[in-house]
């Protein structure tokens, strides 16, 4: 079986950049719930006509990381606790199916990716716990682009978004461990094929991610957009040229 290139669901466009940006920054916790997300800022921002950045926050609302309200203004969603649940038994279903057919079918470079991406888990240990949330959200996405089922991967992407978003404002603090080891237990059943036992396992994990989350009050913070978003911005930046790189390279080899 073929290594499968990781699926962006935002492509590699100016409104994926915007999308990319946004994202980090709000499960970051850079941009508190509530923010305002003005067009003209944002495209001001990353260089963009106000309708990029119109389309990148439509983006954004459908996974529920963003709220469209009267006379075009948007701002960042603020989820309540009994929407995170539902969210959660929703994902629990989705990533049943995504793990029942990737249950020995994942190529050696495949298994590689996913410890490379749990490596990278537990060196963002030490740092902060939204950096942790959403690196341990993406590998979940990870999981879901290696299916090759573009409505697996848009479904599962948008509900982990809205479960990480819930899970970086409300969760208590506590040692990201646990979500690390889970992680490796499903790689390792995974690549093993014992559908049944990873089924059990992702069921576990996720209803145990949920359980762990506690509701505690985010403190408010007045910071201006544009600072907010300027390193957000500058790694989608660098990011993107290495991106067209690694394309041209592959094309040139195709």
């Amino acid at each position: 079986m073929q290594a499968t290139r990781t699926t962006d669901l935002d492509g590699n466009d100016k409104v994926g950049t915007i999308c990319r940006a946004l994202r980090r920054a709000i499960i970051e916790q850079a941009l508190e719930p509530g923010a305002k997300l003005p067009e003209d800022a944002l495209g001001e921002r990353f260089g963009v006509s106000r309708t990029i950045a119109r389309h990148a926050l439509g983006q954004l609302a459908a996974q529920g990381l963003v709220e469209l309200r009267r006379n075009r203004i948007a701002v960042v969603a603020t989820p309540s606790w009994q929407e995170a649940r539902a969210a959660f038994d929703i994902r629990i279903e989705l990533e049943r199916l995504v793990v029942r057919q990737l249950a020995g079918n994942l190529s050696r470079a495949q298994i590689a990716e996913l410890k490379a991406h749990v490596d990278a888990e537990e060196a963002a240990r030490a740092g902060p716990d939204a950096v942790s949330i959403r690196l341990a959200t993406e590998f979940h996405i990870l999981l879901a682009s290696m299916t090759n089922s573009p409505i697996l991967i848009r479904y599962v992407s948008e509900v982990a978004y809205r479960c990480c978003l819930t899970l970086s404002l409300y969760s208590r603090p506590h040692s990201s461990e646990c979500a690390i080891n889970e992680h490796r237990a499903i790689i390792d059943a995974l690549a093993a094929g014992k559908a049944d036992d990873v089924i059990a396992l992702m069921h576990t994990h996720l209803d145990s991610v949920a359980s762990r989350a506690l509701l505690s009050p985010a403190k408010p913070r007045e910071r201006d957009l544009l600072e907010i978003l300027a390193p957000y911005a500058a790694d989608e930046s660098g990011a993107g040229k290495v991106r067209r790189k690694a394309d041209l390279n592959g094309g040139a080899s195709e």
